[in-house]
């Protein structure tokens, strides 16, 4: 695999003073010999001018966060990733390549959860290149290679995973950092051939597909409802254990079994009901 080779260039506020003053001082003396009638002189002086000229072709600028993949014949012979004003060999093909930190949003993705139903999921992956040389050298478009693979590792990744379950197992909804933590590591495994770091990974959408969503609605709405009901009942179970057991305590009233039964159910009732309860008085006896 193609490695990464750091050069320096050479200092281009150097060059810009010493390449126009040597083109100058030719043209000076090759004027001179043409007055002369130095007719070899000249020519050399000519050629030795256009050399120089073609020297000028070397400058190149390197902005901060970016680097110029310098290349002879095809040879790969280094990166310049010094900013500033550089020179480097005229005959070197500069490509440039942004080390700078970039983020992009994938599409809507519809896919099949671990349970089978289909959901639409997308992210926000935020990477950058690391390695200029297999960015550039090692895959074709590391830009489209980035989000092609991305795409893929999202969909392998939220077909392993239901998209809401009940207990400890881990699903998209309730466990949103640890599957983007997974995700992470699933892309960037991908992505290292090409010299890309991913910096971090982000679920930006999640949601059932049209065709199901108003029924997972109800079954949501229906699991609620349940689970808010058990709570219900065990807290009113507690509260009516703690009421006979402090009339007991406080010696307040003797209840036999059928009045002891008869108390829980109106307390269950109270307790339990979804309305209001309406107070009604006993002046009779429940024995007959």
């Amino acid at each position: 695999m193609l490695r990464e080779i750091e050069k320096q260039g050479l200092s281009g506020l150097a060059m810009l003073v010493v390449l126009p003053a040597a083109l100058l001082g030719l043209i000076y003396l090759a004027f001179g010999a043409l007055r002369r009638g130095e007719i070899v002189q000249f020519v050399l002086l000519v050629l030795a001018t256009v050399f120089v000229g073609v020297l000028l072709a070397g400058f190149l600028v390197v902005n901060p966060n970016e680097g110029k993949v310098l290349q002879l014949f095809g040879d790969y012979k280094g990166t310049v990733k010094r900013p500033g004003l550089r020179w480097a060999n005229p005959f070197y093909t500069k490509r440039r390549v942004s080390l700078r930190v970039r983020n992009f949003e994938t599409a809507k993705l519809k896919v099949n959860d671990a349970r089978g139903n289909p959901i639409e999921i997308a992210t926000i992956v935020v990477w950058r290149v690391v390695e200029t040389a297999e960015a550039v050298f090692s895959v074709d478009d590391y830009e489209n290679y980035v989000r092609v693979q991305s795409e893929a590792a999202l969909r392998g990744l939220a077909s392993g995973y239901p998209y809401d379950a009940h207990g400890d197992e881990v699903d998209l909804v309730g466990h949103t950092a640890e599957v983007s933590k997974r995700l992470q590591s699933e892309i960037e495994e991908r992505l290292t051939q090409a010299g890309v770091q991913v910096l971090e990974t982000r679920i930006s959408h999640l949601a059932y597909s049209p065709e199901i969503a108003a029924a997972m609605l109800r079954r949501q709405q229906a699991t609620a409802v349940v689970a808010a009901r058990q709570k219900i009942v065990e807290g009113a179970v507690g509260m009516v254990e703690m009421a006979l057991a402090r009339l007991k305590a406080d010696q307040i009233v003797e209840l036999d079994n059928e009045r002891k039964a008869q108390m829980i159910s109106n307390l269950l009732v109270v307790l339990c009901g979804q309305r209001e309860a309406q107070p009604v008085v006993n002046t009779g006896t429940i024995y007959q």
